[in-house]
């Protein structure tokens, strides 16, 4: 017997139906119209804006979860100024903390953003001024505004996965003969040269957004700077953006020891232009080698707190107590959150540390996912967390480090538990 019209109406009608999936990316100029305190060297004041800032979102939908990846033009924040403003996001919109990944740049060049909170603790005495609050209402004001066009311009998309190569950073921890270390060159030291990428495309194969993931400090520009600049990163996604005429991201990895090849020099002997070939060309050609996205995407986010031991007589302040505990002996630890978002066969991981490119890297290498992409400065900045072999070796990033050298076992062993622990689909 054959059915009749209705009822194979009615049986289409109790399928499931599967959402398609979309997506969308937009920018938001975040340059302050007055002079501010500069963050990531020494403390001083900006005397102009060379290149504008931004914040640039991409925001993603496969019907069951919503995610919203933003890339800010600054150098660091506390992870209480991401819980405060989350909160109050949730408040206003109904969007859950953990759908929002807020990332910076890390440019040297960039306005200091609330209070100095982990900065304060560990390098005394670049804090000892007040903290310009209205610019950082500005810069949440200016956040809200841009997720909110996001999740209004979601539209059906397709994403595709893929990755690139690039020499534009180098190892930063110069070693002496004598077996010091300093800030410096290191060529033979370990680096990571991968290019992540995220593309996001309208079903007409148009550009929406692209998502770029590479580890390097944004430090082409010293101390001397006084004009803010988005720096290297800054140049780069500028560069992509004007290429496929859509925003770009940049989103840094494992950036702890890494510098950019050309670093920590004034404007004029800079070559802060060559990493639009340098690092902007790779991208370029990675994105050329990538084959059409897909649409059909499947999200999943997660997030796991790991608890390390406090580096041994540093100090805490109340405002971060939900970064710290006690263990069971009453000894002082540091709980690090980290951050999962699954996005079919690929992994997004991130943290609010900056990290050394060893322990991303292995992380890398003994994922169960084909793709597996550090997201670094991720919801704030709690510091450097360098390898037990650096604690060893000394140096600044060792020194600017709330963790013992026990960190690097703690957390490496808890990210891979996690992520080997996660569901597949």
């Amino acid at each position: 017997m054959r059915p009749t019209p209705l009822l194979l109406a009615l049986t289409l009608l109790t399928l499931p139906v599967h959402a398609a999936f979309r997506a969308s990316a937009v920018k938001v100029d975040i340059s302050p119209s007055t002079p501010q305190m500069l963050m990531g060297y020494g403390a001083r004041k900006s005397t102009g804006v060379r290149d504008p800032i931004f914040h640039r979102i991409a925001a993603f939908d496969d019907g069951k979860t919503q995610v919203f990846l933003v890339a800010s033009d600054l150098c660091l924040f506390s992870p209480t100024v991401y819980d405060e403003f989350t909160a109050e996001l949730k408040k206003e919109t109904g969007i859950e903390p953990k759908q929002v990944w807020w990332t910076v740049t890390h440019s040297h060049s960039t306005p200091e953003v609330g209070p100095p909170g982990m900065y304060d603790i560990l390098l005394k005495g670049r804090s000892q001024h007040a903290w310009d609050r209205d610019y950082l209402a500005f810069v949440k004001d200016k956040l809200k505004a841009g997720i909110q066009q996001a999740r209004a311009e979601l539209r059906p998309a397709r994403l595709a996965i893929g990755t690139g190569f690039s020499r534009a950073n180098i190892n930063r921890r110069a070693r002496d003969a004598d077996g010091k270390i300093s800030l410096g060159l290191n060529p033979d030291g370990p680096a990571d040269r991968q290019i992540g990428l995220i593309r996001l495309e309208g079903l007409d194969g148009k550009p929406i957004g692209f998502v770029t993931n590479y580890a390097m400090h944004g430090t082409v520009l010293g101390p001397s700077m006084l004009q803010i600049s988005g720096d290297g990163p800054g140049i780069v996604s500028a560069y992509v953006e004007e290429k496929l005429g859509a925003p770009a991201l940049y989103i840094n990895g494992a950036a702890g020891n890494l510098a950019p090849i050309y670093t920590v020099q004034d404007l004029a002997r800079s070559h802060l232009g060559e990493f639009r070939v340098l690092l902007g060309d790779k991208i370029l050609e990675a994105n050329q080698a990538m084959a059409a996205g897909g649409a059909d995407v499947n999200l999943w986010l997660g997030e796991t707190w790991i608890e390390t031991p406090r580096k041994e007589g540093l100090g805490w302040s109340d405002e971060l107590k939900a970064y710290g505990a006690k263990s069971a002996g009453g000894s002082d630890l540091v709980r690090i959150p980290v951050r999962v978002l699954r996005i079919n066969d690929a992994v997004l991981w991130g943290s609010p540390v900056e990290l050394f490119c060893e322990i991303a890297l292995r992380v890398r290498a003994e994922s169960p996912f084909r793709h597996t992409f550090f997201l670094g400065y991720c919801n704030g900045w709690m510091g450097y967390l360098p390898t037990a072999q650096a604690f060893r070796d000394g140096g600044y990033e060792p020194r600017t480090s709330p963790f013992s050298a026990q960190v690097e076992r703690d957390y490496t062993e808890g990210v891979l538990s996690y992520l080997h622990g996660l569901p597949r689909n």
